[in-house]
């Protein structure tokens, strides 16, 4: 380009080569290549492309061998470029162009992640959204919903970084906290709660897991205090209940109560404990009032939590 340029000016040849040099110095193009090209601008010629190189041509990149290397591939996609070239009798550069330019292909490794989604967990959004839709359609239907979580309530819960910030001037350093782990004396926690406030809540006796007999137990004393306290849903019986997949809730036992009392549970998505309402609108509020106190024993903390059920009644 730059040679078509000083011929455009009309340069000689000598002259072209010396600015030629002038400018790029030892990158520049021999004396005999310079004036080359500039005979043969000086004979018409418009492209800057080198001319083909005679020879044979090739008769292994070929619409068959991509076609024969396309299904090779299909056949084994962890195949190496070697075995594929082998495979189709061409060379080791050749069959790389072809899977490359022809065929589009890169070589990845496969993403690691600690299991792979089951049949359920690909119905997360199918359950999400038919409960968007109900919501949606049927205008009564949060103010029926009923929804209930565990959670562990802990006899020393270190307050948040964000609650131990202050206000300071520039002058003083910063404060400093030494960092405190949970207590090991703890409690469960299980409470339900609907669009009024809280429903009922009560403490697993220490030692005793939930299982089905337990859960069964609460949904009972759950039951009787709905009669009680939310007579608007009992009389219709129109409460729906919520609680996500923990094994207790999906047992047998559990769904032989809840058909024989005709109570009505939403689905909730599988491998989801972040779209739990507890986790977002009760235990957060109810531990933010227990972090950073110590309490003697579970009986403190339970104490705690009950003079806080003012709060979920607003």
């Amino acid at each position: 380009m730059c040679i078509n340029f000083c011929f455009r000016l009309g340069k000689t040849g000598a002259e072209t080569y010396e600015m030629l040099q002038a400018a790029f110095g030892e990158s520049c193009l021999s004396r005999s290549k310079t004036f080359e090209w500039y005979s043969r601008f000086k004979n018409g010629r418009r492209s800057f492309e080198d001319d083909p190189r005679p020879g044979r041509p090739s008769t292994s990149h070929t619409e068959e061998t991509v076609a024969r290397g396309r299904e090779i591939i299909r056949a084994d996609q962890h195949l190496t470029i070697r075995e594929i070239a082998e495979d189709v009798g061409i060379a080791f550069g050749t069959c790389q162009k072809i899977v490359t330019e022809d065929l589009q292909m890169r070589r990845v490794s496969a993403k690691f992640v600690p299991r792979l989604p089951t049949a359920e967990q690909d119905d997360r959004v199918s359950i999400c959204t038919d409960l968007c839709e109900q919501a949606q359609n049927d205008p009564n239907f949060m103010s029926s919903v009923i929804t209930g979580d565990k959670s562990w309530v802990y006899g020393y819960n270190p307050e948040t970084k964000q609650m131990s910030s202050q206000w300071k001037t520039a002058s003083p350093p910063r404060p400093k906290k030494a960092q405190q782990v949970k207590s090991n004396v703890k409690t469960m926690l299980i409470a339900f709660f609907d669009i009024d406030g809280l429903v009922h809540h009560e403490y697993v006796p220490r030692g005793q897991t939930v299982n089905e007999e337990l859960y069964k137990t609460v949904l009972q004393r759950l039951r009787n205090t709905v009669r009680r306290h939310r007579p608007e849903k009992w009389r219709p019986s129109n409460w729906i209940l919520h609680h996500d997949n923990a094994p207790a809730h999906r047992t047998v036992t559990t769904n032989k109560f809840l058909a024989k009392h005709n109570i009505p549970s939403l689905p909730h998505p599988p491998y989801s404990p972040d779209l739990a309402p507890c986790e977002f609108f009760l235990f957060p509020q109810l531990k933010k009032t227990t972090k950073g106190r110590r309490f003697d024993g579970i009986g403190g903390a339970s104490q705690c939590d009950e003079t806080n059920e003012g709060y979920y009644k607003k």
